[in-house]
């Protein structure tokens, strides 16, 4: 009998062994993955001296006092070569045109014609308004009015399901992806670059028109400020590159069928901050010398992003999956697809937007300024 009761109770005892290693395993893994147990990943440390040089806003003084002077009716002499002056020739987004002096601006105020001094009141209002929200606030990029006053894409939301930002690369012109552009449901173009006879590679559908100021400067020279290359139906949103360009959009915004806007300026903002970071960190990088260096060897007062730059930003806030097009060079592309244009700015850094691009598209937490407008980037594909 004993011999019999043997086997089981060696059975219970190494079953009962195995249950408490069981146990006592379980109760060693729980806290590692139980709810909200998990290790945090490490956080993203950036460079406190780059976020630094980059918040700066060398302008702001002589902006200021640019402001001043408009409103009590004069504009400066000076022409100096700074933002201000942006030609559109742009890497991305704009056609090569001459650009009228600040003389020359003046003169065109002065042979004005009665119609045109009444907006003067409306543009002193629009002028001290873009001056007092000119202040930095990340979280604008994320703002529901982003894009007014379009039409929401839904009752219940103002995010589109997919956009399209075209550039003006000439590597479009190999792509011949026209189709996959205008199947998104928001297409945004750059600095009215043309599409007749391009549709193939480059689409035939606008649903936004993202200009510099100097656009529609140059369009207010036409009868009634025609500025409309893919229809009078089609919005036109600039960012200002000169104050004194309110002008031009208090005369135009009252002939321009669909809706005339202006960016917020402190969108502006966070989007000079970004690409300077860049810049300053690229800077460094590649010469090995302080990073303090930057502002007197590039310019800092001619620094300026890219409408392209913004316009993805501008994608990235009000869509919910983003797709670049025409953004790059290759040594078999011409610079623009639609001119002969071959050189690029001075004033812009492509390659320290390329940077951010990469960073956009592949680790959106590490870019600075962006990661802290609580703002979920949506998933961004560069088609090259």
């Amino acid at each position: 009998m004993k011999k019999s009761l043997q086997f089981p109770f060696t059975l219970l005892l190494l079953l009962s062994i195995l249950t408490l290693t069981l146990l006592s395993f379980r109760t060693a893994i729980l806290p590692a993955i139980g709810s909200g147990s998990l290790p945090e990943p490490e956080p993203v440390v950036l460079n406190s001296t780059l976020i630094s040089l980059a918040s700066a806003d060398p302008i702001e003084p002589d902006l200021r006092r640019e402001v001043d002077a408009l409103l009590d009716g004069n504009l400066p002499a000076s022409s100096r070569a700074r933002h201000r002056t942006i030609s559109t020739a742009d890497d991305h987004d704009h056609s090569v045109a001459d650009l009228r002096t600040r003389s020359a601006i003046r003169f065109r105020l002065r042979r004005r014609d009665y119609r045109d001094y009444r907006v003067f009141p409306q543009f002193r209002r629009l002028l001290r308004d873009w001056i007092r929200r000119r202040r930095f606030d990340p979280s604008v990029v994320a703002s529901p009015e982003l894009l007014l006053p379009l039409p929401p894409p839904s009752p219940s939301s103002r995010r589109y399901d997919s956009c399209a930002v075209v550039g003006n690369s000439g590597i479009l012109l190999s792509s011949d992806r026209g189709a996959l552009i205008d199947s998104h449901d928001l297409v945004v173009r750059l600095n009215n670059a043309r599409t007749a006879g391009y549709s193939r590679h480059v689409g035939s559908r606008t649903n936004l028109s993202f200009v510099n100021s100097n656009i529609l400067h140059l369009c207010a020279r036409r009868p009634g400020c025609f500025c409309h290359p893919y229809g009078d139906h089609v919005p036109i949103l600039m960012y200002v590159c000169q104050p004194a360009h309110l002008l031009d959009y208090s005369v135009c915004n009252a002939s321009h069928k669909a809706p005339l806007l202006v960016t917020d300026p402190g969108f502006d903002l966070l989007c000079a901050r970004i690409v300077r970071y860049y810049s300053i960190k690229r800077f460094a990088e590649a010469t090995g010398r302080p990073p303090e260096q930057w502002a007197k060897l590039r310019d800092e007062k001619a620094f300026h992003y890219s409408s392209g730059m913004q316009a993805v930003a501008l994608a990235v806030g009000a869509c919910r999956r983003v797709s670049v097009f025409g953004f790059g060079k290759a040594a078999e592309a011409k610079h623009h697809y639609h001119t002969n244009q071959k050189a690029e700015l001075a004033l812009h850094d492509y390659e320290a937007e390329y940077e951010f691009y990469r960073d956009l598209a592949e680790r959106p937490e590490v870019i600075p300024f962006l990661r802290d407008s609580g703002l979920k980037v949506p998933p961004v594909v560069f088609y090259h």
